[in-house]
């Protein structure tokens, strides 16, 4: 009950800093927002059950479903305050199509640091809509000034300069996706990631923030084949690195094999979803990979059964401290996994005091539903600096 309470009135201090904003009180260091400037975002959600709960090491982001949640990662990112807080564009996907939400991941990253929210099939929900007008997004050059960029089957939403990006079938779809990203970056990839379109959603879920975070597009298979749009396409990137994120039931052998003949092939993988996303977390290759292995990182939690919140949180991954996707299984249990895992990354002051140390931040997603105020405080606690003696940090 104490917890609940101190969460609320966390809640509730935040939305009354919202609200004085959005009355036209000046920014932090007295800079005002200035006339004509977009509604500051953190009220554009107000009334549509998200919420921004804080404790001192993690910040609760979204609400009762992935629409509320993208909406509130989006705002996070891109409050739209300034010229320098809003997008070029923002991506919008279908909520009931998850194939397009996971490949869509990619524009996260690098060079359009798109955020991404969910419509209907013939509709934007008000709180995507109300997001989508705090973030006014100033139009990609890349992409003809498109402000939004609709994949799949999303609509595009009135008076905004609007792309397309459709395919046949899945598979054709990410290939699209690839494309459009490297008529943006101007060259081609020479890294890929490859996950299966017919696998269990939560299992592929990490391969959103490991698209936006390293900027390389995801490409789909079936679990015991390559589509012949991937294989296509794959031929034609001449050689690339696949990184194929999940174990063999994700992504069985006999397909591996055959993306070998394609170019050099990685697997990361775990065996259930906590442990397959630490895998991620974990794996690095050179520059490629998050390689999260000591304390001092941003960490995005999840709830596995919410597999759209996984491309909601992509833009976490691809700014601020770049948070990789962490997974739990049930909202009120943290994983024995996932749990070691974070004790390995709790850092210990070092012999000049706390002050000198590193720091972990965790953006948790979703209501309680998701993720339970008693699981917030535990992973507030597990994050926090310790006692223990910890190293000394280098000073330039």
């Amino acid at each position: 009950m104490a917890i609940r309470k101190a969460l609320d009135a966390a809640a509730l201090a935040l939305a009354l800093c919202a609200g004085m904003c959005g009355c036209g009180k000046t920014l932090a260091g007295g800079t005002s927002a200035g006339a004509g400037a977009p509604a500051l975002g953190a009220g554009a959600l107000e009334g549509h059950g998200t919420a921004t709960v804080a404790t001192k090491n993690t910040t609760r982001l979204g609400g009762a479903d992935p629409v509320s949640d993208a909406a509130a990662v989006a705002l996070a990112v891109y409050p739209g305050l300034t010229a320098a807080t809003r997008p070029q564009a923002v991506v919008l996907v279908d909520r009931h199509d998850w194939p397009a939400a996971l490949v869509a991941s990619t524009l996260a990253g690098r060079p359009l640091h798109a955020p991404l929210l969910f419509t209907d099939a013939d509709s934007v929900p008000s709180v995507s809509a109300s997001a989508l007008a705090a973030m006014a997004p100033t139009g990609a050059a890349g992409v003809e000034g498109a402000q939004t960029i609709s994949v799949g089957d999303a609509p595009a939403p009135a008076r905004y300069r609007s792309r397309a990006v459709r395919a046949g079938d899945v598979a054709a779809l990410a290939v699209a996706v690839e494309q459009l990203g490297s008529a943006l970056r101007k060259r081609s990839p020479n890294r890929v990631i490859v996950t299966a379109l017919d696998a269990p959603p939560a299992m592929t879920m990490p391969a959103a923030g490991l698209a936006a975070q390293s900027g390389a597009p995801i490409l789909l298979v079936q679990r015991d084949r390559v589509p012949a749009a991937t294989a296509a396409e794959l031929a034609r990137l001449a050689q690339p690195t696949i990184y194929v994120v999940g174990p063999s039931s994700v992504v069985s052998g006999q397909a591996l094999s055959e993306l070998r003949h394609y170019g050099p092939v990685r697997r990361i993988g775990g065996t259930d979803p906590a442990t397959n996303a630490i895998a991620v977390a974990r794996f690095s290759d050179g520059t490629f990979g998050w390689g999260v292995l000591e304390p001092g990182h941003g960490l995005a939690f999840a709830n596995a059964s919410r597999p759209l919140d996984g491309p909601a949180a992509a833009p976490l991954a691809a700014t601020g401290d770049y948070a990789p996707l962490l997974l739990l299984e049930a909202p009120d249990a943290i994983p024995g996994a996932l749990g070691s895992y974070l004790g390995d990354l709790q850092p210990g002051t070092p012999t000049s005091g706390p002050v000198h140390g590193v720091y972990n931040h965790g953006w948790l997603i979703g209501d309680e539903s998701a993720i339970s105020a008693g699981t917030q405080a535990s992973i507030d606690a597990i994050l926090q600096i310790s006692p223990r003696e910890g190293s000394e940090p280098e000073v330039g």
